[in-house]
């Protein structure tokens, strides 16, 4: 059994594994809400997914090319708030803890996303 990085447990406590939480999404399952979104693309780094970090990115802002450092170590994400901020629209505060080349880095962001055509998709974000 493989856990989610996105470290989410159940109502007991317990980590959920993979098949439980991100893994369908990252499957081509489409994410029931902004913060199934945020956790999946969070797993999607974790374990190198390029092509459903690039698939959930809103075309407005999805770069042509996404390149990962092969040597980050991800460490953690924590879910700060989710919120609606419209019909179609959500944002998503959290905190990302990784390693690369030996600086420890945590990424504050809160970022928005959009519902299109039944999809929810990443925007953009503001490091806080």
């Amino acid at each position: 059994m493989t856990l989610c990085p996105c470290g989410r447990n159940t109502a007991k406590g317990q980590a959920l594994n993979l098949d439980a939480c991100c893994g369908p999404f990252l499957a081509g399952l489409a994410a029931t809400d902004a913060e199934c979104l945020m956790r999946s693309r969070y797993s999607a780094f974790v374990l190198g997914h390029v092509p459903y970090l690039l698939a959930t990115w809103h075309s407005s802002h999805r770069p042509a090319e996404l390149t990962l450092d092969a040597g980050a170590k991800w460490l953690g994400l924590a879910i700060q708030q989710h919120r609606s901020t419209g019909e179609h629209t959500a944002e998503v505060e959290f905190v990302a803890r990784f390693r690369v080349g030996g600086k420890a880095v945590r990424q504050h962001e809160r970022s928005r996303f959009v519902r299109e055509d039944g999809l929810w998709l990443y925007v953009d974000g503001d490091v806080l």
